[in-house]
């Protein structure tokens, strides 16, 4: 068996990086990783057991018996498929709620450990390489302007179905880059030895394989 190896790809929100990351870990025949799904799941299990945020104990027992994973591209919850219920701006908001809270926090990051210590893996997220992985055998860091990354969280929204105005989709992302890199806890920051990629003027074909180069 070969030596389980990580991938980590970090960047600001509407770089790419998911996109990006599940066409690579398919190519390369890997398990992909969605951080964000793992914050997910964690508010879905809080909205199913009626746990508030500011409930703190009833929260660090319920961390203490959640078993999240992924196979085949689904996110699984205490053995329960729930890819398609953790995408509801009810849920999307609780997970950033909860996001900031370190006993959340410490949970995932050592959840995400473990997966990538016993299988090789494709990470993204926006601390992969400086605190989940930091010794990840890859590290790279997508970029983009912030008018491309509000187009293309826009055209992603309009593809939904949401009637939403490109003016407001930047201004959420200027304010989530702000939020992101300020935190104090794990803030967005590029590792050292990351590769970074500007994806502005590149398709998703084109930024995966400009990634494989360094990989194969």
């Amino acid at each position: 068996m070969t030596q389980a190896y990580q991938i980590a790809i970090d960047g600001p929100s509407g770089a790419g990086k998911s996109s990006v990351a599940k066409k690579l870990a398919a190519k390369l025949n890997i398990d992909y990783i969605d951080t964000g799904a793992m914050y997910r799941a964690v508010a879905y299990k809080m909205l199913r057991e009626g746990i508030g945020i500011e409930d703190r104990e009833a929260l660090k027992a319920m961390l203490e018996n959640i078993h999240i994973d992924f196979s085949r591209g689904e996110t699984i919850l205490d053995d329960e498929v729930i890819s398609e219920k953790i995408r509801t701006p009810e849920i999307s908001k609780l997970a950033s709620d909860a996001s900031a809270l370190p006993e959340v926090r410490e949970k995932l990051v050592s959840l995400q450990r473990a997966m990538g210590e016993s299988k090789s893996v494709v990470m993204d997220g926006r601390d992969i390489g400086t605190v989940v992985f930091p010794k990840a055998k890859y590290k790279f860091f997508l970029t983009a302007t912030v008018k491309e990354r509000a187009k293309r969280r826009w055209l992603e929204l309009r593809e939904k179905g949401l009637d939403v105005e490109l003016d407001d989709v930047e201004a959420d992302i200027i304010q989530r880059d702000h939020n992101d890199s300020t935190r104090a806890l794990n803030p967005l920051r590029k590792a050292e030895d990351a590769i970074e990629i500007d994806t502005t003027a590149m398709n998703l074909e084109q930024v995966t394989q400009h990634i494989l180069s360094y990989i194969e």
